[in-house]
């Protein structure tokens, strides 16, 4: 091996150790022209030489893999353990006595992985200050964002897969004659009124900076008019509860903002209250009176609530309330996926299920086969950051492959199944343990002289002497498995490609999905091994040369897996 095939092979099987057992071509190009930027003139030949290079590694298992570098390139074990010990952790925070934080979802669909962020980094702080988590349902919008009954139920699930647990469940729906009481304080200390100017009105004057009529009212005057708001004389769009900011602010949606507005319940009804209320608080109103009422110390939240924040400190300020500890971070994104709710929800409404693996719902990722530890490491090595982030799908997978890789199954599945009658001397057992790292753990599959077995077409190249795994040598003769040798070690002399097998007598229908966001794909049809029927809904296992999957439905006839990744 000359000196640049050893520098490929070297950091190619770094690459691959990191990820699971699976070296990226592009990062190893990457790190190959970073050491050796004399070689970018021949980068033609550099990705020719890597892509050979990866395939050879990425045949490997992780056992070999580590072998090799601790063999050869025992530094680069420890740059890896050196990683694995300097791991991201959320950093410290200032926490004076208590600490109790919330998750505030609004359930009008389900949690997805950019807005679960702020209820791992809530959780995880709770955890490491022994504070305490609430869960509080924003659900005060009937009309815009309506909330979906079902998606309580979904955010509870979601919580809890991801293991966080909540010591209090508030739903603001069921608060409002708390919020109307803390409105009328705020009118009979002279610090919101009862606007009744149209819309277009109230913006005309507050874009002039001048005050709407009722803004120079008496406070008893103003509790009248609530009163009014109360008993159901005023109709939806004719009368607002205001709080008096400055109206000279630079941003106008600043001044004099809405506290409380009239919904129409009969048109639009709550799907928790029904129409028992029509006076409805907005989402800044709720949010701030919540926080202090159930005694918020530190909330964790997107940057894009920085205004609201600004629009909050009123309410504070006019109450005399200590403003809680704030985090604020950016958008977090899955590379190729629809992150947006309002999108998603339309989706769903075409009739796509919230765990619909195409999708980046914790519900999908879920059936898909992400773990909800791989969900959470994401999330906390990405920590506060305040610019956007974006995951690619292939980081997320990295990630889960590499925890899987020690625990799941390894079973054989045949895509494109071609016959083959295969031709031994003799009776032959393969011993098959179910993962490398449990060797003591194994099934026995005895093929007879005769038997029928399942190659995938593409391995069965005619003249070509392959390994079945685990059992033996053979050569392919036309329809024909002609016995060549028994050890492992005589197809390593040869070169001979070792592959997946399937006994046809003891044969599972297999139906795998393959999710993909931007096209419907046909499902990949093909045989696995006797255990495959053996397996569990839900349980994930890998399928030797093909990747992940994770098992969706069974029935006598078939057994249908969701591929997670390779």
């Amino acid at each position: 091996m000359d000196e640049i095939e050893e520098l490929i092979y070297k950091y190619t099987l770094q690459n691959a150790y990191k990820h699971g057992g699976k070296a990226q071509e592009k990062a190893v190009v990457s790190k190959i022209f970073t050491e050796r930027p004399d070689l970018r003139n021949k980068a033609r030949e550099i990705a020719e030489l890597t892509k050979k290079i990866v395939e050879k590694v990425n045949s490997m298992s992780i056992e070999e893999q580590e072998k090799e570098l601790k063999d050869k390139y025992p530094e680069l074990l420890e740059e890896k353990k050196k990683e694995e010990s300097s791991k991201k952790a959320l950093p410290s925070i200032k926490v004076e006595g208590s600490f109790i934080t919330r998750f505030a979802p609004n359930p009008d669909g389900p949690l997805h992985l950019g807005n679960a962020r702020a209820a791992i980094i809530s959780y995880e702080y709770t955890e490491m200050y022994k504070g305490s988590f609430i869960l509080r349902f924003d659900d005060t919008d009937p009309k815009v964002k309506k909330p979906i009954k079902e998606a309580y139920d979904w955010i509870r699930q979601d919580l809890q897969w991801l293991g966080i647990k909540w010591n209090k469940e508030v739903k603001a729906s069921e608060r409002l004659d708390f919020y109307y009481s803390v409105a009328k304080e705020l009118i009979s200390k002279g610090f919101a009124y009862v606007d009744t100017c149209s819309e277009e009105e109230f913006k005309k004057m507050r874009d002039a900076g001048k005050p709407c009529p009722n803004r120079l009212k008496s406070p008893e005057d103003n509790l009248a008019l609530f009163e009014k708001m109360l008993i159901g004389e005023f109709k939806e769009g004719e009368a607002v509860v205001r709080i008096k900011t400055d109206l000279t602010l630079p941003d106008p949606s600043q001044r004099d903002w809405v506290l409380l507005r009239i919904v129409d319940v009969k048109k639009n009804p709550h799907p928790i209250t029904g129409d028992k209320y029509w006076i409805w608080p907005t989402y800044n109103f709720a949010s701030a009176v919540d926080d202090h009422d159930l005694g918020i110390t530190h909330i964790f939240r997107g940057k894009e609530h920085e205004v609201n924040a600004e629009k909050q400190k009123w309410i504070y300020n006019y109450m005399g309330w200590k403003y809680p500890f704030v985090e604020e971070f950016g958008r977090l994104k899955l590379e190729g996926f629809m992150m947006s709710k309002s999108k998603i929800r339309t989706v769903l409404e075409k009739g796509v299920t919230i765990d619909d693996p195409r999708l980046p719902t914790l519900a999908g990722l879920r059936r898909r086969g992400i773990l909800p530890e791989t969900i959470k490491e994401i999330i906390i090595t990405v920590g506060l950051k305040i610019t956007d982030a974006t995951i690619s799908f292939d980081n997320l997978a990295a990630l889960n492959r590499k925890k899987l890789d020690p625990i799941a199954k390894r079973l054989m599945f045949v895509p494109q199944p071609k016959e083959f009658l295969i031709d031994l001397p003799e009776p032959m057992t393969a011993k098959i343990p179910y993962n490398p790292s449990k060797p003591s753990e194994f099934r026995e599959i005895t093929v007879n002289p005769g038997d029928v077995i399942y190659l995938d077409k593409r391995d069965a190249e005619e003249g070509a002497i392959i390994r079945l795994m685990e059992l033996c040598n053979v050569k392919v003769i036309g329809n024909k498995l002609e016995f060549h040798s028994r050890g492992i070690e005589d197809a390593k002399k040869i070169g001979a490609k070792i592959i997946q097998w399937v006994k046809k007598s003891e044969a599972v229908n297999v139906e795998v999905i393959v999710p993909d966001p931007n096209e419907e794909k046909p499902p990949v049809v093909g045989y696995g091994e006797k255990e495959i029927g053996n397996l569990k809904v839900d349980e994930i296992v890998q399928f030797v040369r093909f990747g992940f999957v994770r098992v969706d439905n069974k029935n006598e006839n078939k057994i249908s897996v969701i591929f997670s990744h390779e």
